[in-house]
């Protein structure tokens, strides 16, 4: 049985997002409280598969993990996306007019922002994550205070919905990394991969290299940068590629080696392009 890494607690969004990559599969679930302790699980073999969040379509990406799995040298061997619903959830018994504060993850509060907007009596108070304030609320059977958290969260803690889809945005989807501590052989078919390099601080470096991917028809569907601590206005590059010709890929590889202005290029990963489930 596989022994799985998520950052929270059962019921939160990556324990979903583990439930949907390994469908039909069992496996161990490990809690961390935070994405380092997460990164550290995996890279010290702890775990076999982590699942961390990188993006969301409300909020961004989370920079700090690109540090992370960089820091810790992880590998990308999969990802999937979810779509985030949140739910206000309470000790059952309760109505909204009860509700005089609300737990939840900085992300999820931020998401709601509309709705929280439209209940200025309630207070807002910051959590290490959904599903924890959930587990809180139901343990010490809070009265007068909610969570913002998935109907798994109201599931697993036994809490009771009090109002549905509270997000701002109703296409709201988060991105996840399946993440390992080694390298993995690919045999199996993959078109996507995850890239990170750094250039020279030159006039056109980073137009070169864009231009070199485009012109071997490889469809670059992100890009990120984020700044060298130690070396002011200069960046790391990650990049996301999808391709439907895998020779185009590898002579990528290959060749964009060869450019002057490059260097430092690592694969992070290869794998299959997630499908966005959409319902």
């Amino acid at each position: 049985m596989k022994k799985i890494a998520i950052q929270g607690v059962k019921g939160c969004f990556h324990h979903a997002a583990a439930s949907r990559y390994f469908q039909g599969c069992h496996f161990h679930l490990t809690e961390c409280s935070t994405f380092r302790k997460l990164a550290f699980s995996v890279a010290n073999s702890n775990v076999d598969i982590g699942i961390m969040a990188i993006e969301n379509t409300i909020a961004g990406t989370i920079l700090s993990n690109y540090s992370l799995l960089s820091e810790y040298n992880l590998k990308i061997v999969g990802e999937v996306y979810m779509p985030i619903n949140h739910y206000l959830m309470a000790y059952p018994g309760q109505k909204i007019g009860d509700i005089k504060e609300i737990y939840s993850h900085p992300m999820a509060i931020l998401q709601c922002e509309l709705f929280l907007d439209a209940h200025p009596h309630m207070k807002i108070s910051e959590y290490s994550d959904t599903a924890s304030a959930a587990k809180y609320i139901a343990s010490c059977k809070k009265r007068g205070i909610a969570a913002i958290a998935s109907e798994m969260a109201a599931k697993e803690y036994g809490l009771e919905i009090i109002s549905e889809n509270i997000q701002t945005v109703t296409k709201n989807f988060t991105r996840f990394f399946v993440i390992t501590s080694h390298y993995v052989n690919r045999k199996c078919y993959f078109n996507k991969a995850s890239l990170t390099f750094k250039i020279l601080h030159t006039i056109g470096s980073l137009s070169h290299i864009l231009s070199f991917i485009s012109n071997l028809g490889i469809n670059m569907t992100k890009i990120q940068s984020i700044p060298i601590l130690t070396r002011p206005w200069e960046y790391t590059f990650y990049i996301d590629l999808i391709f439907n010709n895998i020779k185009n890929y590898h002579r990528m590889k290959q060749d964009i080696q060869k450019i002057p202005c490059l260097h430092q290029l690592s694969i992070m990963g290869e794998y299959q392009n997630g499908i966005i489930r959409i319902s």
